[in-house]
């Protein structure tokens, strides 16, 4: 099976460099434009199915317009693939969470990081177990996408960079478990070097 997980297109709390975790911030504008300008470099990667996201209306709304430009089937909505919670960090700069939490673990009420990566694997196997054999685009959120990443790979979510909206992550999945190609558009090997052996 092959999957790209999206990031979802920009949102007026990402221009402002605001935490945005379970907040449901619709996307703006710009994000719906980014999803429309990237459906084709999408398109480029695979022949696609269906595209699935997070429950977070961002998310959605990335997806029904991938779905529309791709003239592909819009599939279900998951709850694993939710952004990770923030806790009391949600809606403040990013730059005060930093100074208030530089370690991360310590920010009030948010979900341990710990937690996302094994909640975001248990998304991709239902979406593996609801879709066999098909390649399907599944829209979620940055954080959700790098720590599932380093949760099939066994790095540290710190290895993968930040993704760009509308950025694709390319995987897929055999016999044998899940295989990480790229995260946002960038081979894992160019990316992780050496602690890809």
């Amino acid at each position: 099976m092959l999957l790209a997980l999206i990031r979802h297109g920009q949102t007026d709390w990402n221009l402002a460099l605001r935490m945005q975790g379970r907040a449901d911030i619709p996307l703006n504008a710009t994000g719906r434009a980014q999803a429309r300008a990237a459906a084709s470099g999408i398109a480029a990667l695979a022949p696609w199915n269906l595209v699935v996201s997070s429950t977070l209306g961002r998310a959605r709304e990335t997806a029904a317009i991938l779905a529309a430009e791709l003239g592909i089937e819009l599939g279900g909505a998951y709850d694993e693939l939710v952004e990770e919670e923030f806790g009391d960090a949600e809606g403040m700069l990013v730059a005060e969470v930093r100074h208030r939490w530089p370690v991360r673990d310590t920010i009030p009420n948010a979900e341990p990081a710990a937690e996302v990566g094994p909640r975001g694997l248990r998304g991709l196997e239902r979406i593996r177990a609801d879709h066999p054999g098909r390649s399907v685009l599944a829209v979620a959120h940055g954080t959700l996408i790098r720590r599932t990443l380093a949760e099939i790979t066994g790095h540290d979510a710190a290895d993968y960079p930040k993704l760009d909206n509308c950025s694709a992550s390319l995987i897929e999945a055999d016999a044998s478990g899940w295989t990480v190609h790229t995260a946002g558009g960038v081979p894992l090997a160019e990316l992780l070097g050496d602690a890809v052996a």
